[in-house]
């Protein structure tokens, strides 16, 4: 799973756009359903279960143990309990935030970069709950290009996607460490696979470990990994984050809160069955590599919650920390609000 390319100006435009289809009913029914199966069900006097809200979640990715816990209650039927049938769908080339925003789906899994760059530009989407409490992504290289520090990244070829994010992060390690970021060579790997490309083309990439990293443990291939959190605090931010339309939250609270409450349970299942958690995984997504599922689900397993209170918490300083810095580097044309990019509102209580 390598670093999504949230950052593109072209996916911001693409969301831009969409804002004008919001008026979709994905998950928009939730109370009309819900009251006109009461009315039925009253005049009647059937005791038949209620008709479950049909619900689509849009993945940022294809699927991998960010997004055990979506898996997990659905499985166990968490979501049923809460009255909802949630259909989770890749994003295909609209991307999820474009899903959402449009209404086309009624949460989506994002981070923060994206939606950093989507707020700014008058996109209503929200970060509902964070994923994984710290930020699991870094650079990194096969050790034998003793690649230690981030000063070790001169004279070096880096693979990515274009953005100029991905030089200012480089740079915000580097620096204080002495490091130049202009004597690193940054070329476009597109769609290329790490592996592949660490044997052809570069020196070191963007991962999240908990994907790309425990696949080089299984293959036997080791690296060197840099955790941009353990250089600069202001790139601790969220990633993965669930979304959803500022639309979606004034028109169906309830519907917010019955999602998060069931998928709270599924991470916190997964928090504490990280076995059974990536069988179920696997057993959904059959076509994924067991093995790594495993040992990758037993990884980040206890990085969901970390320090938290509660799964999903966060926190408007590392908002506000991550969007200054972008402003500050005049990757953003105004300041972020950070209070309205998130809430914590609809999380369950601890």
């Amino acid at each position: 799973m390598q670093v999504k390319k949230v950052l593109m100006l072209s996916l911001t435009c693409m969301l831009i756009l969409a804002i004008a289809g919001c008026g979709s009913n994905n998950g928009n029914t939730a109370g009309r359903n819900k009251g006109n199966a009461a009315e039925s069900n009253a005049a009647t006097g059937s005791n038949a279960p209620k008709e479950l809200t049909k619900v689509k979640v849009a993945l940022d990715w294809t699927p991998n143990t960010n997004h055990t816990g979506l898996y997990v209650a659905k499985d166990l039927g968490y979501y049923a309990e809460e009255g909802l049938d949630v259909e989770i769908v890749q994003p295909g080339a609209a991307g999820s935030d474009t899903m959402v925003t449009s209404g086309e789906a009624a949460f989506g899994i994002s981070a923060q970069e994206g939606l950093t760059l989507a707020r700014l530009q008058g996109v209503p989407l929200v970060s509902i709950a964070a994923i994984i409490q710290h930020n699991t992504s870094g650079f990194a290289a096969p050790v034998d290009r003793k690649i230690k520090s981030p000063k070790d990244f001169e004279g070096k070829t880096y693979g990515g996607w274009g953005s100029p994010a991905e030089e200012a992060a480089m740079k915000a390690i580097m620096d204080p460490v002495g490091g130049d970021v202009k004597k690193v060579k940054l070329i476009s790997i597109g769609e290329a696979d790490y592996f592949t490309a660490v044997k052809r083309d570069i020196d070191f990439a963007w991962i999240f470990y908990a994907w790309t990293g425990i696949e080089a443990e299984l293959r036997g291939e080791p690296l060197d990994m840099l955790y941009l959190k353990d250089y600069a605090p202001q790139l601790d931010y969220y990633t993965p984050v669930l979304t959803t339309s500022e639309k979606q939250i004034s028109e169906n609270p309830d519907l917010v809160k019955a999602f998060l409450k069931a998928t709270s349970k599924g991470y916190q299942y997964a928090i504490d069955h990280p076995e059974e958690a990536a069988a179920t995984l696997s057993k959904a997504v059959p076509d994924l590599d067991a093995e790594l599922v495993l040992a990758s689900q037993k990884w980040l397993s206890p990085k969901y919650k970390d320090d938290a209170p509660r799964w999903g918490e966060q926190k408007t300083e590392v908002w506000q920390n991550y969007g200054d810095w972008m402003y500050d580097l005049k990757l953003l044309d105004k300041p972020l609000d950070a209070a309205s990019a998130f809430t914590n509102d609809f999380l369950p209580a601890e």
